[in-house]
């Protein structure tokens, strides 16, 4: 016993040596310095609690399977795609746009079309009856690939349309996020419906060990989008719910989540589609090929945007979406708008802000005034400081609503909408769906759009937040430093 006592305080030390030394070889490689910072920080602070926090979501990539699904998947979007008709472009595109819709198609393999048509609803109700009213449309098949899905009384329009023309013999295909819906109200009422209407589900990224599926428990399919016949399509940072949530606290808060959806026909939608196929296809092995073809044609549109879909998540080799939006705040040239509900920047897009304001730009950020999710929320303040001293005008959207569109318009004539935030989690551990569009007049909607949020917040001066008390500046740096640990 004596031999025993002597050499355990001998043991714990050098295994503890040990864990620190493993940590400097593994955790940094293949890592931002910043994550690999905040990471060697909790590993050596609390050793026991970090070490299982780093085996538990320290990879932030989905498993090789997957990610070797998805190459596949580019490659045949690449060679399927190089020589069919995508619309007439826009003449005269500067040479930049060019070269940024070579970058997209390296990293996300889809073309740039042209003749499309795309508009924008703002309003919450309208936008899930207006999906309803195009569902209601189908003659061969929906698919509906939603974060986050759920049979309430403010979606019940859209899932009567589903089952209406599921009963005529409609193809319903419809994928949703596993951990985002599950224990969420109306989980299991949700996907009893879905089976009742005789739809074809599937959860995505399941963490079912038991079953054999599993990934890194925070990664997300985040992406939002619904496709009819090939012909028309809805994107944005709208989920199909109640604007609440149905959340307890939300509704005891008196929140409501304010989002922007795009309708969107012409040759583009077949890009839209090819995102749902990858998705089904990674979490079914189902191609479709015999039901749906990749890139059918669409119906013809009278539109005139030349628009782009970037996909990006875990399971691409590079952040697709971040390398989008450096590329444009650089390019602009007169005016950067974006509107992110949650805005946690990496150094690179925090540079590239700070340095659009340098170089003279119009830079202003629109955000909500109150956060939904307390470590993001206090995160995102940490960067305010900078970004005000540096000259950006911030905008908070004004309680009880919680802004939760995601877009950026530069100067007059090109816009990025979408599901992605401007944050860590959205490049890196997100799976998400971009349209970079070419167009003054998308722009012109967008701007109207931009001019209402503008109406409903208030503008955050440097004067006021140097006042901010001191426990709420060490939080939102305490924050900042857990944001890093991807």
């Amino acid at each position: 016993m004596t031999v025993i006592a002597t050499w355990w305080p001998l043991v714990v030390l050098l295994f503890d040596v040990a864990i620190r030394i493993a940590a400097v070889i593994v955790v940094p490689r293949n890592r931002r310095p910043t994550a690999a910072m905040a990471w060697l920080l909790a590993i050596y602070f609390i050793p026991v609690i970090g070490v299982l926090l780093f085996l538990l979501i320290g990879t932030p990539r989905l498993p090789r399977k997957r990610r070797r699904k998805q190459d596949a998947i580019n490659d045949y979007i690449r060679e399927t795609s190089a020589h069919l008709d995508f619309g007439t472009l826009r003449p005269h595109a500067p040479d930049w746009f060019t070269s940024m819709v070579t970058m997209n198609r390296s990293l996300g393999a889809m073309p740039l079309a042209g003749d499309n048509e795309a508009h924008l609803i703002s309003d919450y109700q309208q936008s899930l009856d207006n999906m309803a009213e195009v569902i209601r449309t189908a003659e061969r098949y929906v698919h509906v690939e939603f974060y986050i899905l759920q049979s309430d009384d403010a979606t019940d329009n859209f899932f009567r349309a589903l089952e209406e023309v599921s009963a005529r013999g409609v193809t319903v295909r419809v994928l949703l996020d596993h951990w985002a819906n599950r224990g969420k109200p109306f989980y299991r009422r949700t996907l009893k419906r879905l089976t009742d209407m005789g739809a074809r589900w599937q959860l995505m990224l399941p963490v079912q060990p038991l079953r054999g599926r599993y990934q890194r428990p925070d990664l997300r399919n985040h992406r939002k989008l619904l496709v009819v016949d090939g012909d028309v399509a809805f994107m944005g940072s709208q989920n199909v719910t109640d604007s609440t949530y149905n959340l307890r606290k939300n509704i005891r808060r008196g929140l409501h989540w304010v989002d922007l959806m795009v309708r969107i026909t012409g040759p583009v939608v077949a890009s839209i589609n090819a995102v749902f196929l990858s998705d089904w296809y990674s979490e079914t092995d189902e191609t479709l090929e015999d039901e749906v073809s990749l890139f059918e044609v669409a119906a013809e549109s009278p539109g005139d945007l030349d628009c782009q879909i970037v996909p990006s998540g875990p399971g691409f080799r590079f952040e697709n979406n971040l390398r989008l939006f450096l590329g444009l705040l650089y390019y602009a040239q007169r005016k950067i708008i974006m509107v992110s509900p949650y805005f946690v920047p990496d150094e690179a897009l925090l540079l590239a802000v700070t340095t659009a304001c340098n170089r003279g730009l119009q830079v202003e950020l629109f955000v909500s005034e109150e956060g939904d999710q307390a470590m993001v929320y206090h995160a995102q303040r940490s960067y305010y400081e900078a970004l005000l001293k540096a000259g950006v005008k911030i905008w908070l959207y004004k309680t009880p609503y919680i802004l939760h569109s995601k877009s950026m318009t530069i100067d007059d004539e090109v816009a990025i909408i979408g599901s992605s935030n401007m944050d860590m989690r959205s490049f890196g551990l997100n799976l998400e769906i971009s349209m970079l569009v070419r167009g003054e007049e998308f722009v012109v909607e967008m701007r109207e759009i931009e001019e209402k949020y503008r109406r409903l917040s208030r503008e955050l001066t440097l004067d006021e937040w140097s006042q901010q008390p001191l426990r709420s500046t060490v939080l939102d740096n305490l924050a900042r430093l857990t944001s890093a640990l991807q």
